[in-house]
């Protein structure tokens, strides 16, 4: 699956199959030729995510009081196609305790904006 070529829908390229988004355009790429391709949940949440987003160091963006508060957080993150991770500091999956929200560094300023954590100048 791999070897098979990619296209931009965006720009028409043709890419290999390595690769997930386009090097002219940043736009996610599809299979070009065969069958009709069901994404895994995996291949589903990657598309979301917006490469603009992805580069930088991991840095803290916020605190999150419980597992379920956190993947809420989460979700709203990648609707807005910024890419983050859930931190449990005492490791393992815990329903209760805090837990660390992490995005790239060039997704910072974006995902503030998208959780309103900065309030807009009156």
């Amino acid at each position: 699956m791999e070897d098979d070529p990619l296209l931009c829908l965006a720009c028409g390229r043709t890419h290999a199959g390595s690769e997930r988004f386009c090097a002219e355009c940043g736009t996610p790429l599809v299979h070009e030729y065969g069958e009709e391709h069901v994404p895994s949940e995996r291949q589903r949440v990657a598309r979301k995510i917006k490469p603009q987003y992805t580069n930088g160091p991991l840095v803290e963006l916020l605190r999150a009081g419980n597992q379920p508060q956190a993947e809420f957080i989460a979700n709203l993150l990648l609707e807005e196609g910024i890419p983050c991770m859930i931190r449990n500091p005492l490791a393992g999956y815990s329903l209760t305790g805090e837990h660390i929200i992490v995005v790239p560094e060039s997704a910072v300023q974006a995902a503030r904006e998208a959780l309103a954590l900065e309030r807009p100048e009156s």
